[in-house]
């Protein structure tokens, strides 16, 4: 299918919504990903550099692979943004953003695309390239053609979004002396000596090979730190996270007991199994317990094995965990639920180390290091006279506090990685990562699940997430509210426009001339907004400044109000 266009492209509403100002943060949004906003000058500075430090074939390199990310990641906004448009209508979104991100304006002379019959061809007339201008400042009328970005974005955007290998090629340049530039895009195999431009979208530089190295060096460490400390669960650079780490170093050394504190879902356990390993007695059993999650009648025979014939259903003598856990590791967590009998009988087995088994008279000795963990203050248990005051003098030996995830969100990145590293290969999914404006929104959270929370919600992101795509803020969080508010939008003429006070007011004032029922006005608003969205339900969403959770959840409430 062929298109001809003979005015200028305008970008539409639906691309100016997707762009948000936060004043309070200082983030510029584009969908997503976040965005800059720079003086044209310094930029075309920074291309002067690259020229004249690196030569023009280096910096020409550079340059159009960069354009080509950019495009890219657009590309992937594009099919998000128009998913029942049609090809030639999502496609647009690409010389529309071009334009409306302030690099050039657009007009195209003639496309033709088909997806499925890997059928390509574009012609565009690009005026008042910024590239263009740049490059006469610094250096004049070249003699080649210099719009090397913006080649480059056309290039990545069209090759994600048709799926195989588009090359756009300059045939006339403004920087070059021509009243315009133009540009034509077509598959590689139709062009002759395509390898005169592809090469530029290689990356072979010394300093590239430089770089490569030092990662293959600095990966091969890690494996290796991995393989010797088994510690590849465990991340964190943050302060406190680090003296916590360092106490559990020190705690390897010899067979001191161990009391992890911290509230529930910090990672205790992983701290108790990373101990384990570490310690001398790693080829060993660990053996974990949950205190909270066994019934008090059944605890004891739980934690100190039972005998034969001593209670009715005691068809056999069964051994318990000190026994399983003998010459390694026992994990007590939420140590402060056990029963006053039971603390009595652990506090024989942390002296003597020795025990009987429930309705038996033989002594047994068990060398059992045990961690405990608790999120409850065991010092108000003792005060309270729910906790023997020397079964916790007994275990307060090497107490080791772990910071909630709240107290260490410069960890969050880290622990994002790895989480999505660990469900994507469960999944046996392709996921790219997590988006700039959702891994924000993570970092503000304030996890009161602290990483269990985290990791869940990661999780779901993978399941939702679409193979080979990133993990967006909608994929993330269901139940709980994050504020993902902007405080400015560009309207209809290219301005940015906030809601003023004295729009609120008309708009109160109308409500009550009109004396409806509050709920009939949030179904009425609710659902118009979903038609104008023409029923998708995240275009919908962003016009209400909500979340697509929010408003599906409000719309569920409405049906069920109907019913």
């Amino acid at each position: 299918m062929v298109h001809v266009k003979d005015d200028r492209l305008m970008p539409s509403d639906d691309l100016k919504d997707r762009i948000r100002f936060s004043f309070e943060s200082g983030h510029i949004w584009l969908g997503e990903q976040r965005m800059l906003l720079m003086h044209s000058a310094a930029s075309g500075s920074m291309r002067k550099e690259l020229v004249e430090t690196l030569g023009v074939e280096h910096a020409k390199g550079i340059m159009m692979r960069t354009g080509f990310q950019a495009g890219v990641a657009d590309a992937r906004l594009a099919k998000k943004l128009r998913p029942e448009a049609s090809e030639l209508d999502q496609f647009m979104v690409g010389p529309e953003l071009h334009q409306l991100e302030g690099l050039v304006s657009v007009k195209v002379n003639q496309i033709e695309i088909d997806v499925l019959k890997k059928r390509f061809y574009m012609e565009l007339v690009w005026k008042d390239s910024y590239e263009s201008e740049a490059h006469k400042k610094a250096y004049g009328i070249a003699t080649d053609p210099v719009c090397w970005m913006e080649v480059g974005y056309a290039s990545g955007y069209s090759s994600e979004f048709t799926g195989q290998s588009i090359l756009f090629v300059e045939q006339a340049c403004n920087g070059c002396g021509a009243d315009d530039c133009v540009v034509i895009g077509k598959p590689v195999d139709e062009w002759e000596n395509s390898e005169e431009w592809t090469k530029y979208y290689e990356s072979e530089s010394i300093v590239d090979k430089i770089l490569n190295l030092r990662d293959e060096v600095v990966n091969l460490r890690s494996s290796i730190k991995n393989i010797n400390n088994e510690q590849q669960d465990i991340v964190g650079e943050s302060k406190s996270f680090h003296s916590a780490l360092a106490l559990l170093q020190k705690a390897t050394q010899g067979p001191v007991t161990v009391l992890l504190l911290g509230e529930t879902g910090v990672g205790k356990e992983l701290f108790a199994r990373s101990l384990h390993r570490k310690s001398a007695r790693s080829e060993k059993n660990f053996i974990a317990i949950n205190c909270a999650a066994i019934p008090e009648d059944l605890l004891e025979s739980e934690l100190f094995g039972v005998e034969k014939g001593a209670y009715t259903g005691a068809h056999e003598s069964r051994k318990g965990r000190f026994e399983r856990a003998d010459g390694g590791t026992l994990f007590l967590d939420e140590i402060g639920d056990l029963t006053y009998s039971a603390q009595a009988k652990l506090l024989r087995v942390l002296q003597e180390g020795e025990l009987e088994r429930i309705g038996g008279t033989k002594v047994i000795s068990v060398d059992v290091r045990v961690v405990a963990a608790t999120h409850t203050n065991l010092i108000d248990k003792v005060e309270a006279g729910d906790f023997r005051r020397d079964l916790f003098y007994r275990l307060n030996v090497y107490p080791i506090v772990i910071p909630p995830l709240r107290e260490r969100r410069g960890d969050i990145a880290m622990l994002v990685e790895s989480f999505v590293d660990q469900y994507k290969v469960k999944y046996e999914k392709d996921i790219k990562g997590v988006t700039e404006h959702a891994l924000l929104q993570l970092e503000r959270y304030e996890w009161p699940g602290n990483i269990r929370e985290l990791e869940n919600v990661i999780e779901r992101g993978v399941l939702l997430c679409e193979n080979g795509g990133f993990i967006e803020l909608e994929h993330l969080f269901a139940m709980i509210g994050v504020d993902e508010k902007s405080d400015g939008i560009i309207n209809g003429n290219g301005k940015l426009k906030t809601l003023k006070k004295g729009e609120h007011n008309q708009f109160v004032e109308m409500f009550f001339d009109a004396k409806n029922n509050l709920f009939d006005i949030e179904e009425a608003i609710l659902k118009e907004a979903v038609k104008r969205s023409n029923g998708n339900l995240s275009g919908a969403a962003r016009q209400l400044g909500m979340s697509r959770p929010q408003l599906a959840y409000r719309l569920g409430k409405i049906e069920e109000g109907n019913q």
